[in-house]
């Protein structure tokens, strides 16, 4: 005989399954986190600096940019396996640093990391998160780390050390985060940090009670109060306190120098994430990294910061030698082959992943996974490739792309040469 709480996980598990048949790409997980969160959240998420500029710049660059499909070549034997940083990924793409991912899901962390270690992708803990990274770590070898960097070096070597201990061997720094934006948008949309108990987030819980009772009421009452895990060495501040705010500011005199430290003494893989100027890169190269990632932030820093799509040509031409990465704007298989072509190593997605999380917790984030590799085996399959090293300026039409690069033929020039077929 089949006990109740059984029959209630398998019901709940058939509602979800049901309620993804109906998530046919990653916007569709967008409109539907809009419905299940309250505006302060799905507008934090959502939105970016000031006028919103750089976040829209971000999307336009894809519409610039046309395919040039080969056909009747055999592409039955399709592979997204890439190599990044002497690992082989089972696709070109992975879960870019969120902050706060668990106040939109409930342990939202641990969902998109488990998810994409099951999946064979990268996942990066936000120093922004809310799950301690030694959890996340143990729940998913394989994770990255993104920090924030304090400003004291004593502080910078004390948080090595404990990423270290976790097994994590991927350093991340943030490196376009020294000043704190305008959070306008956040103000409007009525998010504030640290968050307080009001009656208007009061009346939010009751008009969405999904995420109430899912994800808020569900994180206190089994986890109590959320705290920002990974910031630095120790515990950071409460979600609920004023320190959260002073946490991740101050640190305005942030320079090479603090990355020289890292690199000297971390020993893993160092990634620096933010990189837009062709300068930076071959200055983090020369300091050490072993690779970029081309970012303006999703657009939440600085308004109007150019698109990384169109900042990548010549980012690539100024570090041939070294993995180029990016993200920002990016929801679509097209998207990602559009990037490889101007030379990209690696693609990280962000927002569409957060609101898979939300929408439906790890099974979500499955399911997102799985629309992104089988769009990137159909758009491959008509482009006439079988590989992702394949995919190059050649398959690239750029005749309507604006980026601060020479000519499209400089591009095709610089990419891989044409692939040895037999015919």
């Amino acid at each position: 005989m089949t006990d109740t709480p059984s029959l209630i996980a398998r019901g709940a598990n058939a509602f979800v399954e049901r309620r993804l048949r109906r998530i046919l790409s990653l916007r569709d997980f967008e409109r539907a986190a809009a419905r299940k969160l309250p505006k302060p959240i799905f507008g934090y998420i959502s939105g970016a600096a000031e006028t919103n500029a750089a976040l829209e710049g971000n999307q336009a660059a894809f519409a610039e940019i046309d395919f040039v499909t080969r056909v009747l070549r055999d592409v039955s034997s399709r592979s997204l396996e890439t190599e990044l940083l002497g690992r082989t990924y089972a696709a070109p793409f992975g879960i870019a640093p969120m902050g706060v991912s668990s106040l939109s899901g409930y342990r939202g962390d641990l969902a998109l990391a488990t998810a994409a270690v099951a999946a064979g992708i990268p996942m990066v803990i936000s120093a922004a998160s809310l799950i301690r990274m030694e959890e996340i770590a143990e729940a998913a070898p394989g994770v990255w780390y993104q920090a924030y960097l304090p400003p004291d070096a004593a502080d910078v070597s004390a948080l090595l050390k404990r990423v270290a201990a976790t097994g994590i061997d991927t350093f991340v720094i943030t490196v376009d985060s020294s000043v704190v934006p305008s959070r306008e948008n956040n103000v409007r949309n009525g998010y504030k940090t640290p968050l307080r108990p009001s009656l208007k987030l009061a009346w939010d819980g009751i008009t969405h009670p999904g995420w109430a009772i899912g994800t808020f009421l569900r994180t206190f009452a089994q986890h109590g109060m959320p705290y920002f895990e990974n910031a630095d060495a120790g515990r950071g501040a409460p979600l609920l306190s004023s320190r959260a705010v002073r946490d991740f500011s101050g640190r305005e005199r942030l320079s090479w120098a603090q990355v020289e430290q890292v690199r000297r003494e971390w020993t893993g893989k160092l990634v620096l994430k933010g990189i837009l100027h062709p300068q930076d890169a071959i200055r983090a190269r020369d300091t050490g990294a072993d690779a970029i990632v081309v970012s303006n932030h999703g657009g939440r820093q600085l308004d109007h910061a150019l698109s990384p799509m169109r900042a990548l040509p010549r980012v690539v031409a100024a570090v041939p030698d070294m993995p180029v990465m990016i993200d920002g704007g990016f929801w679509r298989g097209t998207d990602i082959l559009k990037a490889l072509g101007l030379g990209a190593a690696f693609v990280f997605l962000g927002r569409p992943f957060n609101y898979a999380a939300t929408v439906a917790g790890q099974p979500g984030v499955d399911h997102a996974i799985r629309l992104l590799v089988n769009e990137l085996r159909a758009d491959m399959g008509m482009l006439g490739l079988t590989t992702i090293p394949e995919m190059s300026a050649e398959a690239l039409s750029l005749a309507r792309f604006r980026c601060p690069v020479t000519p499209a033929s400089e591009l095709l020039q610089r990419r891989a040469p044409p692939i040895a077929r037999a015919t």
